[in-house]
């Protein structure tokens, strides 16, 4: 069970209905504790790497090692707070680095069995099965793989600007399930519109998933949403100008992590757990189905 320290704070102060500060109840605030969820007025607000932390919070620390259990400190998400809240970003951005760099030596014999084709196509090497032969892995492997310096260039530098705020806020564990989830997603939408010998490979769906979910993790912040919207709005632009560029994956990705993303930062914190699984759940289960009923239209 996770903690929820002053339930007695946090009650409207005014007229305008904003809860009060938690060691302050007459000020009234928008803003929250990232870790415990406490109102917090400006006087108690402590800079975080994502938002700001209430003062018993800060003192609390981050933990010192030991398994964690219901009352260490807390995400937004109600993920366990890290000491490193890049990590999981550092081992996707490694991840892809290293399979652009075998991609880039071995050439077709590395691209084309993790490339996402939905039947076969003829390369220079043979034919290459899809997804609709049975090969479901291309869904996901696609995701890490590129071939141009300026595609994963600019996928990563997103993923290192997008990556470790949401990481911070939402934990770990629902981090990799965003990442990967949206990354399929967008592979999915992919494979169910796009021509069975049509392929498509890049992060970017996984990227447009991070970009729904820096979204909603501002809105749920109360902060200035406008600097992302219009990234968002730039990147959607040459999804759809730009010859070449797969708007399906970026489409796929943007949708499941934006309704990831809220599911994970809106649950209420009494079924908080409960409610996070299902919306996880409940989004592998889309992709599947929506996998699946292609699968059965190509053959």
């Amino acid at each position: 069970m996770d903690q929820a320290p002053g339930d007695g704070a946090g009650k409207p102060a005014g007229e305008s209905g904003l809860p009060g500060c938690y060691r302050h109840p007459d000020r009234e605030t928008g803003v929250r504790c990232v870790r415990c969820d406490r109102p917090i007025c400006p006087e108690c607000m402590i800079s975080a790497a994502v938002g700001f932390q209430c003062p018993e919070c800060v003192r609390g620390g981050s933990g010192t090692g030991h398994a964690p259990d219901a009352s260490a400190p807390r995400t937004l998400a109600g993920g366990v707070t890290a000491a490193d809240p890049r990590l999981i970003t550092k081992i996707i951005l490694g991840l892809n680095l290293a399979v652009f760099v075998a991609a880039v030596s071995g050439g077709d014999r590395v691209v084309d069995p993790m490339l996402l084709v939905g039947r076969a196509v003829f390369s220079f090497g043979g034919p290459v099965e899809g997804v609709a032969e049975g090969q479901w892995y291309r869904l996901l492997s696609s995701v890490f793989l590129h071939e141009e310096v300026a595609h994963i260039a600019l996928n990563m530098l997103a993923l290192w600007f997008l990556g470790p705020p949401l990481e911070a806020a939402l934990g770990r564990v629902r981090f990799v399930t965003l990442y990967l989830l949206s990354g399929l997603g967008g592979s999915a939408l992919f494979y169910l519109i796009a021509a069975p010998n049509d392929a498509a490979l890049g992060a970017s769906g996984a990227i447009f998933g991070l970009f729904g979910a820096t979204a909603v993790l501002m809105r749920r912040m109360n902060y200035d949403m406008r600097p992302v919207l219009v990234l968002l709005a730039i990147n959607l632009v040459f999804t759809f100008t730009w010859s070449g560029i797969a708007w399906q994956g970026h489409i796929g990705g943007l949708v499941i992590g934006t309704a990831l993303a809220y599911g994970f930062v809106h649950a209420p914190r009494e079924k908080r757990l409960l409610i996070q699984r299902a919306v996880a759940a409940g989004a592998l289960l889309a992709i599947v189905a929506v996998v699946v009923i292609r699968t059965l239209q190509l053959t």
